[in-house]
């Protein structure tokens, strides 16, 4: 049994990043309730509270893995401190503290935005176990599938397109609001059908429409190849001219979990 949080990747979710005016309150608490509920499940299948060792992790499963868009695939190996530095944030501003998280035995390992916002959110949950983070590109390989494969929880964080109207971070594009449409609805269901829709999309076509979620997405979609799977649209918004949405996911054992779609 194992749960994912499909979250966005925008700063904007942690208090403070977007300064006085908060335009992602509701998005927000959305995906604190999808990664509660993975804590909720990874308690459950990686016996927090009975089994210490296997909550940390043991032998390569259980814990919770940050699945998070970047350019390139690496894992981090070392003390990761989740900054929003990258997004022009100083930590002074944000109304969260930054958490810091210890993911192996070298030194300091920088992470993305989206990274840190997926850590961000992690750490609100009171997850006391394992935590490793997994940064994906296009390069990523069987490797990461593999890690995502064994973990007993799952924040996978990117967003759909930012190319929405004029306050969008790119240009406006007329193809972005049937793409999101088709790719939130796929998202929303997780069948086996949508599952293979999304493993076909084109990175290419997803990054000219500044789509930062599917390499993720998919990365989680080879890992529960011929699972079942219970997903449900939480929440979806299009904030500051970019589709955010957060999702559900379930493979194994189907337990309850927050599957409602918002306005």
């Amino acid at each position: 049994m194992s749960a994912a949080a499909l979250v966005p990747g925008t700063a904007l979710l942690v208090p403070g990043a977007g300064g006085t005016i908060d335009v992602a309150a509701a998005l927000r608490a959305a995906a604190l309730d999808a990664v509660a509920h993975v804590v909720a499940v990874a308690r459950e299948s990686a016996g927090v509270g009975h089994d210490a060792r296997r909550a940390a992790g043991d032998e390569g499963h259980g814990g919770i893995v940050v699945v998070a868009a970047a350019p390139v695939t690496r894992e981090a190996r070392g003390r990761v401190r989740a900054s929003l530095a990258a997004a022009g944030v100083p930590d002074g501003q944000l109304g969260w503290p930054v958490p810091e998280v210890v993911c192996g035995d070298d030194d300091w390992a920088p992470v993305g935005v989206p990274a840190a916002v997926g850590l961000h959110l992690l750490a609100r949950s009171g997850w006391p176990g394992r935590v490793r983070v997994l940064e994906v590109g296009a390069d990523a390989d069987d490797e990461a599938v593999a890690v995502c494969a064994r973990a007993a929880g799952l924040v996978v964080v990117g967003s759909l397109s930012g190319r929405h109207g004029p306050d969008a971070p790119l240009a406006d594009d007329e193809r972005a609001p049937a793409y999101d449409e088709a790719l939130l609805a796929d998202l929303a269901t997780g069948s086996d059908d949508a599952r293979a829709r999304i493993a076909q999309l084109d990175l290419e076509l997803a990054r000219g429409l500044a789509v930062t979620g599917l390499r993720p997405w998919q990365v989680l979609v080879a890992a529960w190849a011929g699972l079942p799977v219970r997903a449900g649209l939480v929440h979806a918004q299009v904030v500051a001219g970019a589709q955010h949405a957060v999702a559900s996911w379930q493979a194994g054992e189907m337990l309850a979990g927050p599957t409602a779609v918002a306005p």
